[in-house]
């Protein structure tokens, strides 16, 4: 029996003992972790994920791809050229098991990609029991206030490929100024691309470097 699960932004079409890489898990070697988003399993095709479906497989090593040689040059007005090599961080997997249902009370950990915050269940604090209030005179509703634009922001469409509809986004996960593009890293440029679903644009588009080169024109 086969599956297709997704992960990473990616399917993949598995079948008990198959060894998989996929995008960097938040599990150790050894560790058994278990697929939830299931699209087919057998002839069961899901709407879009097959219910109570899984997928189990043992973490076999954290593991690096092929190096990506990226070279990037720009005819502008800040003219640039950079060349630069990348390997993707994987998970290399063996999958042990396919579940056509149950998968919900297995209880397997569930397979997350590192940059992602595992979710906790915050049990609700019992409502205090309050007075019953008086009847007062109902007050007029003040118009609600238009969103203020982030302080100290910078104009992010000054990067390329950036437009308004690429800011909005940015702005959405925090990101307002060059200085945050500026410092980030391999792990932060990962986190971003796979949550914005940008595709590797942050490399292709070279933001970094373009941050940089647009904050120190500030100083």
């Amino acid at each position: 029996m086969f599956a297709v699960l997704k992960t990473g932004g990616k399917q993949y079409r598995v079948q008990s003992g198959d060894i998989l890489r996929v995008e960097k898990l938040a599990a150790d070697a050894g560790e058994k972790v278990q697929f939830n988003e299931i699209l087919m399993v057998g002839a069961t095709v899901g709407t879009p994920l097959v219910e109570g479906a899984g997928v189990q497989a043992e973490v076999i090593d954290q593991i690096k791809g092929d190096k990506v040689i990226h070279y990037v040059k720009r005819r502008r007005k800040h003219s640039s050229q950079r060349t630069k090599g990348h390997r993707q961080q994987l998970t290399l997997l063996r999958v042990t098991e396919i579940l056509e249902k149950g998968a919900d009370k297995s209880g397997v950990k569930l397979a997350i990609g590192s940059g992602s915050a595992p979710v906790t269940d915050v049990p609700a604090k019992p409502a205090a029991k309050k007075p019953a209030p008086k009847a007062e005179a109902p007050k007029a509703v003040a118009a609600p206030k238009a969103p203020k634009a982030a302080a100290g922001g910078d104009d992010l469409k000054k990067l390329s490929g950036v437009g308004p509809a690429l800011e909005k986004k940015l702005h959405e996960a925090g990101v307002t100024s060059f200085a945050q593009i500026a410092g980030w890293g391999a792990a932060e440029i990962a986190e971003f691309d796979e949550k914005l679903s940008f595709k590797g644009r942050i490399e292709r588009e070279g933001w970094v470097d373009q941050a940089k080169a647009l904050e120190a024109e500030k100083e």
